[in-house]
């Protein structure tokens, strides 16, 4: 019998050390190649690191929550059977498996003699992100009538709220108050009824009468709990899972500050900085002080983005994809970029530390969506934006959103973006100062879409006002220019009809 000992691989983009998470194997069990060993956690995202070899599991040499540099051996394997080991070296990847090849993995030095005779390169491992462990919190009251708990669970950056999708935007409570009544024809010109104009806008939550009472009996509002059911729609197991976690927020608000009696320093609560959070501070310091930020802002009447955002959902060609007005921003940011095209751009340094540097005008946009995920703060980026339709632009965001939401983003999906929308609207903010995205020279803000009083023609009347933030590097982005580029995505904004132009 052989042992192996399998090395952390550096699963993409050139990481360095990697945490172990928890480990899906323990001694004694039996594995095949691309059996999921462990999970890992490196500066960019969740990863399954599954088994280059075929075998039993003889030792766990890293316990979960260590970090290790890529090479420590991390698990042994003893070889199975002569016959199913050589199936095992000659059998291909499972096609579903799309993460970088590792190359061959080092064994034991007692390895080396039938190690050399593998094809080169070794096995071929996959690897892909996993989300978080699901996990319920114990339920402290509950009505009588509410049904048994079931495994879930609601993680929010915001009290109170599902996770919040790349893509969401947040709608003021008067949108929502709207959202049933019905839109008459042409309204956009009926001023006084631009209110019923925009109802529809918040999709109807799919639920059963009988869940629909439920959240009624509990002040449940649907929009807020994530749907697990086949057809995306909310079940009983989701309510009870989204009152618990309603119930562990208030009991955990309620003992947060602990006893007055106990000194201070037995009160402060130390949290280890690794992982995906560890690598964005690192990036958010760095962007801040080596490139001098300037920030604008604009007001912008998004009535007629609202009415399009409507129209779309109603459209048979975008019928079950979730369209809002992130959508009409992101292609606005894309078609602003084109007419000032330094927005797209990099700063670089000579690498010999001279003064001289370059500004590199990128003639292509990988837009980064800015998502909050249970892990930290993530840019996926989409590749090519600029040669999507609205359809396939609305297709991206959504599979963007999901997979972040999932903590399925791959590295390679935030390496490379030029440009960045964060949608602080979806956390109900109506404006900021956002952080430049490090290799960027611009990001823009979304902020809420709120129903105001606003001056048109002389008559002040409702519209739907949003506030746009935009941060630019003051090397490549002067006022002038990022000003233009502000009122060109606002122009879009207030007019989606200049994108069929």
């Amino acid at each position: 019998m052989t042992v192996h000992k399998f090395n952390l691989p550096d699963v993409g983009e050139g990481l360095t050390e990697a945490e172990i998470v928890a480990w899906k194997v323990k001694p004694g069990d039996t594995v095949a190649i691309n059996d999921v060993l462990c999970e890992i956690e490196t500066a960019k995202s969740l990863v399954e690191l599954p088994s280059p070899f075929a075998g039993t599991v003889t030792e766990l040499l890293v316990p979960e929550g260590l970090t290790v540099d890529v090479g420590t051996p991390i698990i042994s394997v003893s070889d199975a059977a002569a016959s199913d080991t050589a199936a095992a070296v000659e059998a291909p990847a499972a096609p579903a498996l799309q993460a970088p090849m590792y190359g061959k993995l080092e064994a034991d030095t007692s390895d080396a003699g039938e190690s050399a005779g593998r094809p080169a390169g070794g096995p071929l491992v996959g690897s892909g992100p996993k989300a978080d462990a699901v996990k319920r919190r114990r339920r402290v009251a509950a009505p009588a009538a509410q049904p048994a708990a079931t495994t879930g669970s609601v993680a929010s950056p915001v009290p109170l709220a599902e996770p919040v999708e790349a893509h969401d935007i947040w709608i003021s409570p008067e949108a929502v108050a709207h959202a049933e009544r019905p839109a008459p024809a042409d309204s956009i010109d009926q001023r006084p009824t631009l209110g019923g104009a925009i109802s529809g806008l918040v999709s109807r939550v799919l639920a059963k009468p009988p869940v629909r009472k439920i959240a009624r009996d509990l002040g449940i509002d649907l929009a807020d709990v994530v749907p697990t059911g086949a057809r995306g729609e909310v079940t009983r197991e989701d309510l009870v899972s989204y009152q618990a976690q309603r119930d562990a927020e208030v009991d955990k608000a309620d003992t947060f500050w602990g006893k007055t009696g106990r000194p201070q320093e037995q009160r402060i609560e130390r949290i280890p900085v690794k992982g995906v959070r560890k690598a964005t501070a690192r990036a958010m310091v760095e962007s801040a002080f080596a490139a001098p930020h300037v920030s604008i802002f604009v007001d912008v009447d998004a009535s007629r983005t609202m009415e399009f955002v409507k129209r779309l959902k109603a459209s048979r060609d975008f019928e079950g994809i979730k369209v809002s007005p992130l959508l009409i921003l992101a292609k606005a940011v894309i078609w602003a970029a084109a007419r000032n095209p330094s927005v797209n751009a990099t700063w670089v340094d000579n690498p010999d530390g001279s003064d001289s540097a370059e500004i590199h005008i990128k003639h292509f946009m990988n837009l980064g969506i800015a998502a909050a995920t249970p892990r930290g703060l993530m840019v996926p980026n989409i590749k090519n934006a600029q040669d999507l339709s609205l359809k396939e632009l609305a297709l991206a965001l959504n599979e963007l959103a999901t997979t972040a939401r999932a903590g399925k983003t791959q590295p390679a999906q935030m390496q490379g973006g030029t440009l960045t929308v964060t949608n602080i609207g979806a956390l109900g903010i109506d404006t900021g100062t956002p952080i430049i995205n490090p290799g960027e020279v611009a990001i823009v803000a979304f902020g809420t879409i709120k129903q105001k009083p606003w001056v048109l023609d002389g008559e002040v009347i409702p519209r739907w006002i949003t506030t746009l933030g935009g941060s630019f590097d003051h090397r490549v982005v002067d006022g002038d220019l990022s000003a233009r580029f502000m009122a060109d995505v606002a122009s879009i904004l207030e007019e989606p009809a200049l994108l069929l132009d």
